[in-house]
Parts: structure tokens; C-alpha cells; sequence
């Protein structure tokens, strides 16, 4: 979902979010974990959010064996932009760059889209459902208004400008852009929408000068890897998310 740390730093994000002292970590090897269940205690985390590459089947024992729960398994997919066309958008739907204002609309689309989305925070029984869905509607508003977030975000509108999608986008370092937030709203299921998103997004990044585009998602949604494979992406890596309490409860 968003910026992984290198090992582990608190997340003020979540703690205004849960109103919990939360921290998030990248465990890439057994000494990662050491320092990161040490970085917790000393900072009194309650909640701690881990990713661990799905090959380090090592450290997930570890994780495993110290109480730590899997929460999603998210599937990362990459596509060569050079090397096959992109597709052309013949649909009526137009798709435009952000403009001041929009995030107002951006929001509304957010929240219904991702309502009761099953990723990693309503995966954890002792989270807030409400909090749950507006973690993804934040992300996608502070995507709109600010290029820490994301460095662009698509819109698709109607023929009356009535917001009916976004993807924010992106740039990982020199050659390689990732497709982060996809939204669409759920009257405009199904009319193709997101497949124009995606497009736009690759058309986008190579403009960019970028030479590979990353999308991911929860291992479960089928349907956007098939979209994904329709265009030509191929599945690259994948990563578990854990979630560990540090206040002994189950």
C-alpha cells in the first residue's frame, strides 16, 4: 500500500489513524527482526505492521513463532513499456491529470470504492472497521494534494465532469514507476474504466522516460490480475504483511 521503511520507524500516520503508538518495518532477514521487536519494546509500540519478502520463508517462522499474525499477502506485477504498445483509449471516458479541487470529488469515490476493502488493516479484528476505510480514503486524498504522496494523479471523468476514477501514480527511481491507487466508483463498474486507468498510467510513466511500470495487490483480487495480464504485466514478487501486538493479547 504505501512507502515501506528501510527496517522499522514509528508511523504517525497509523497512530492518528487508531490512536495507538504503531510502528512499520521491512524484515528482510533474522537480524532485521532482532532489531525491530527490540525497537519496539524500547519505543512502548503496541501495534507493530511488517512486511517480509514472500521468499524469506526463514524469517516468517521466526515471525510466526514470536506471535506474529499474517494479514495479507500482497503480489506485486511489472511490464515492460518499451518493448509492445501501449493500448489506445477509444472509449468516451476521458482521462486528465488532477486539478485543485478535485480531491473533494477524489474523496467521495475513495470512500465508497474501498468500503470494507479486504486488505491487511480489516484483516485485524481489533481494528476500527470505520478507521479501516478511511485509511484508504486519506491515502488517496493526500495523494490529490500533495507530490510526497504521489508524484501525479489520473482522473477518468464523464462528459460532465463527474469524477468516476483515479490512479495515483508513483515514481520510484530512474526508469521505474508504480501504479499505487486505483479507484473507481461503483456506479462506473464495469464500463472499463479501470483498464483506461491503467493504460493512461503506462502512457503516463513513459512519458516519464520510464522503462518499467510495478502494480500490486492483495493476492486474492482476481479481477485486476486479469486486466493486468491482458495488458502484458507479469507477476514479479510478492510480500506478507504480519501485524504483532505487543500488549499480550491474542
Amino acid at each position: 500500500m504505501d512507502h515501506s521503511p528501510s527496517v522499522v520507524s514509528l508511523s504517525a500516520v497509523d497512530e492518528q489513524r487508531f490512536g495507538i503508538r504503531t510502528a512499520r518495518a521491512m524484515l528482510k532477514d533474522i537480524g532485521n527482526f532482532q532489531e525491530t521487536v527490540k525497537f519496539c519494546r524500547d519505543n512502548e509500540v503496541l501495534l507493530l505492521i511488517s512486511r517480509c519478502p514472500a521468499s524469506r520463508l526463514d524469517v516468517v517462522q521466526v515471525m510466526e513463532s514470536a506471535g506474529f499474525l499474517l494479514m495479507d499477502t500482497l503480489v506485486y506485477y511489472a511490464r515492460n513499456l518499451t518493448k509492445t504498445p501501449i493500448p489506445a483509449n477509444t472509449s468516451d471516458v476521458a482521462i486528465r491529470g488532477i486539478r485543485a479541487g478535485d480531491e473533494i470529488q477524489v474523496q467521495a469515490v475513495a470512500a465508497r470504492s474501498f468500503k470494507g476493502y479486504f486488505g491487511h488493516y480489516h484483516a485485524d479484528s481489533r481494528l476500527n472497521r470505520t478507521r479501516c476505510d478511511e485509511a484508504y480514503t486519506s491515502w488517496a486524498v493526500n495523494s490529490c494534494v500533495s507530490r510526497d504522496v504521489a508524484d501525479e494523479v489520473l482522473i477518468a471523468t464523464d462528459d460532465r465532469e463527474n469524477i468516476l476514477g483515479f490512479a495515483t501514480l508513483r515514481l520510484n527511481r530512474d526508469r521505474e514507476g508504480e501504479g499505487v491507487l486505483f479507484g473507481v466508483a461503483p456506479e462506473a463498474q464495469g464500463r472499463g474504466i479501470y483498464h483506461l486507468l491503467m493504460t493512461a498510467a503506462m502512457q503516463w510513466f513513459l512519458e516519464k522516460k520510464c522503462e518499467c511500470m510495478l502494480v500490486s495487490t492483495q493476492i486474492t483480487n482476481i479481477a485486476v490480475q486479469k486486466v493486468w495480464s491482458r495488458l502484458g504485466f507479469e507477476p514479479c514478487h510478492a510480500y506478507y504483511t504480519f501485524h504483532k501486538w505487543f500488549d499480550g493479547r491474542d
